[in-house]
């Protein structure tokens, strides 16, 4: 059997690393000799979290482009050029039999010269509405991966394969790790489990809202698990103080703390999403605005449309938070119905089909 040989690129955030590695596992399952390189952008958590999975990884002079004209701006076509120069000579050394990108800053140059050198290439687009990197090199992709229907506007349809998204492999069966995610984390049987998840950096306004709303919270009667990211760890690490409280930056078995959660509050990144669906936990969202095209609010809709989880808007928290959680905890039919309907809409096979589609591009 001939030895192959395969690049994965995507970076920036968790959203983008985790289903990158969950391809490249699942790739190692059917390929054990395989070789396996990863490309991200420098400076980026992608850096520390792919060798910790055990890849080799190089790292492009890239950034995206802010909304505003700063001085990172005006360097943008000098790190395109030197990223896609970089690109060229991690592609001409290390011969790849296909490309596989994820989405994230590093993709787009790498992706561009495996498409210009005639190396096939595929998509991951985890987003219900796709990014204007992924729009560009969907022309020349040769497969693109989606987690939603309906994205043919966005990308050429013959193209286009509905798989989900990748995810945690250990996600796929938690009802048997209950008592072991309680005791792991050391919280009360007795009481409910609210767990928060800001993604991996953290987000702003979700931290200020629980900050703002625990004691509310507390009076509720349940138990906070809150991972409030590594940007803000060092604000909000003194609320450990408090009773029936665990702030974290990062949760290392995140299968555990799902399966010891009774209710959850989460952005809506796509991977995110993804797994709340597999873990099929009565959920609100509460997507980032600050995202290109507001897509966390469009893959929260899709979930919400179907009725499969509660969703409230940033500027909606200050006067709907606490009579829609206190409904939500309160009402255990409305739970029952929202984790049945989010359950149907999930893909536990994803990373299969998706490693499918780059054997047939392989082969």
């Amino acid at each position: 059997m001939k030895k192959y040989k395969f690049i994965l690129s995507g970076g920036g955030t968790g959203g983008h690393i985790y289903p990158a590695i969950a391809i490249a596992n699942a790739l190692k399952q059917r390929f054990p000799d395989a070789d396996f390189l990863f490309v991200g952008a420098e400076d980026k958590m992608e850096m520390q979290k792919v060798p910790q999975a055990g890849y080799a990884i190089e790292g492009l002079w890239i950034a995206g482009l802010q909304r505003k004209l700063t001085l990172q701006n005006m360097m943008f076509p000098f790190k395109l050029l030197s990223s896609l120069w970089k690109s060229r000579r991690i592609l001409n050394r290390f011969q790849p039999d296909v490309v596989i990108g994820t989405g994230g800053f590093a993709s787009g140059p790498l992706l561009q010269m495996a498409n210009s050198k005639g190396i096939p290439t595929l998509i991951q687009e985890q987003n219900s509405y796709p990014g204007i990197t992924n729009k560009l090199l969907s022309k020349k992709a040769n497969a693109i991966c989606v987690a939603y229907e309906n994205l043919e506007r966005f990308f050429p349809k013959e193209k286009i394969v509905v798989t989900g998204n990748p995810v945690r492999q250990d996600l796929l069966e938690l009802s048997d790790k209950r008592e072991e995610g309680q005791s792991y984390f050391k919280l009360d049987p007795k009481k409910k489990t609210l767990l928060v998840l800001g993604g991996s950096l953290g987000a702003r306004r979700i931290n200020q809202l629980l900050a703002k709303e625990l004691d509310f919270l507390l009076e509720q009667g349940i138990q906070v698990y809150w991972q409030c990211g590594k940007l803000y760890f060092e604000e909000y690490k003194h609320l450990n103080e408090k009773p029936n409280v665990q702030v974290t930056a990062f949760i290392d078995r995140m299968d555990l703390i799902y399966a010891a959660a009774d209710v959850v509050i989460s952005r809506a990144g796509a991977s995110s999403v993804s797994e709340l669906c597999l873990v099929g936990k009565p959920t609100l969202f509460i997507p980032s605005p600050n995202v290109a095209e507001d897509h966390q609010t469009k893959n929260a809709k899709a979930i919400v449309d179907k009725g499969g989880a509660v969703l409230l808007r940033e500027d909606e928290l200050d006067e709907k938070f606490e009579s829609t959680f206190s409904m939500l905890l309160s009402d255990e039919n409305w739970q029952q119905e929202l984790c049945q309907n989010i359950k149907k809409l999930a893909k536990p096979n994803a990373t299969r089909d998706i490693v499918e589609e780059i054997i047939k591009l392989v082969q």
